[in-house]
């Protein structure tokens, strides 16, 4: 198991050291990945451009 100690030699009982160091080296990695995706991206940029142009249409019937 890892050694969940700070450099002083102070024990760290929650261990959030460790889940930081984890967290840290994980991020670049979810990052990059959602750089490269796009798809949740597009699709929720077309969800508002079409909430945008429904509200839109029902304005225009309610006005005319």
């Amino acid at each position: 198991m890892a050694n969940n100690q700070a450099p002083q030699g102070n024990h760290d009982p929650a261990g959030s050291t460790q889940m930081f160091r984890a967290f840290v080296d994980e991020a670049p990695q979810g990052r990059q990945a959602a750089a490269t995706g796009g798809g949740p991206r597009i699709g929720l940029i077309l969800g508002v451009v079409v909430a945008v142009a429904v509200v839109a249409a029902v304005a225009w019937l309610a006005l005319a």
